[in-house]
């Protein structure tokens, strides 16, 4: 007979068919610790049963337009913050991909964002990053820096897109199909996994902007308003990544550039 501990490492090295296979091998086993396992795979397939669910319903719009070949999900991330760039994802997806756990990445915990993005690279037909810089957001403003960090992160994809799901917006000078989708990276899986994309592209170039200038906290607050990047702001000024119209009422930008 199989020891415990043999049996909780095959659940462990499984996946969801070696997770059903085992419980079935050991449905009638009168161990206690050999019956808590199935009970607890069991549940995770009840999890994963319901996750698929919830992933299907995020491929509604990509099954409207299941006849392009390439349909690209785009999202932005960092359009309110006080500090950094702006930047934006493009990601194609093959047909029919399921990737579990892909959401909005504000509803992620930063740990599974990270998960997930090595995960979208790699399934992923093509991802395109773009961005736009404290100091062209000044120069343009906000709205006009995400249109050009969109049409970059769609400028860098190696293949190019039949249709453009986006998160809201309608992109100008675009010659591709667009379908703005309100809160569509909570909608779509393409948009969400641009989201992720986006997301963890920004928060890593903030902690890299943390290691040059660690008075404003940037590993923590990624350039949003908190209370104690407010305060360094204060005292030690803008720094060069900081946007010079976003930040008037807090410090004096007159006679900066």
């Amino acid at each position: 007979m199989e020891k415990i501990g043999e049996i909780k490492e095959a659940f462990l090295q499984g996946r969801e068919e070696q997770w059903r296979v085992l419980i079935r091998r050991y449905e009638g086993d009168e161990r206690p610790g050999v019956r808590k396992l199935c009970e607890k795979y069991e549940k995770e397939l009840e999890k994963l049963k319901k996750e698929r669910q919830r992933i299907e319903g995020m491929r509604i719009f990509e099954k409207q337009y299941e006849d392009k070949e390439y349909i690209c999900g785009i999202d932005e991330v960092g359009r309110g913050p006080l500090a950094g760039p702006v930047v934006a994802g493009a990601v194609i997806l093959p047909k029919d991909c399921v990737i579990y756990y892909v959401n909005d990445s504000k509803k992620l915990t930063e740990k599974k964002r990270e998960e997930l993005y090595d995960v979208i690279l790699k399934e992923a037909v093509s991802v395109g990053i773009g961005y736009a810089s404290p100091k062209r957001i000044d120069e343009i403003n906000i709205l006009q820096a995400t249109y050009e960090a969109m049409r970059m992160a769609i400028g860098k994809l190696s293949v190019k897109p039949d249709i453009l799901l986006n998160d809201a917006v309608t992109i100008p000078g675009v010659d591709i199909p667009q379908v703005p989708i309100i809160k569509g990276d909570a909608k779509s899986i393409s948009i969400a996994s641009a989201s992720i994309m986006a997301k963890v592209t920004r928060d890593r170039l903030m902690v890299e902007y943390d290691r040059v200038l660690p008075v404003y906290g940037f590993a923590s607050n990624k350039g949003y308003g908190s209370r104690e990047h407010i305060e360094a702001l204060k005292k030690y000024g803008a720094s060069d990544i900081h946007r010079r119209s976003f930040i008037g009422h807090f410090v004096d930008v007159s006679g900066t550039k």
